[in-house]
């Protein structure tokens, strides 16, 4: 079974304009590494070198921040949906 990553406007082009895609069940971290072989320009925009979620972005699965579950650790069941925020800002 798989789940869901959704995609802000800003990162589809890096997704060949997908505004979701499917990944399979799992943790947060190997759904991301998993990223990283099919689309390397996606998982960079998210993640930094050292594999770690880039500061301007959020993590959602459903309505709760990872950071305040398992951080990467967390797991992703079939039919979630992990959302990527980027962080806004302006006057």
């Amino acid at each position: 079974m798989t789940a869901t990553l959704v995609l802000p406007a800003a990162l589809r082009s890096a997704a060949g304009g997908a505004p979701e895609l499917e990944i399979v069940e799992g943790t947060v971290r190997s759904a991301l590494d998993n990223l990283a072989a099919t689309m390397p320009l996606l998982e960079r925009r998210v993640r930094d070198e050292q594999g770690q979620v880039r500061l301007h972005i959020r993590l959602y699965l459903g309505s709760s921040d990872i950071d305040d579950l398992e951080g990467l650790d967390t797991e992703v069941a079939a039919g979630t949906r992990l959302y990527v925020i980027p962080a806004v800002s302006g006057g």
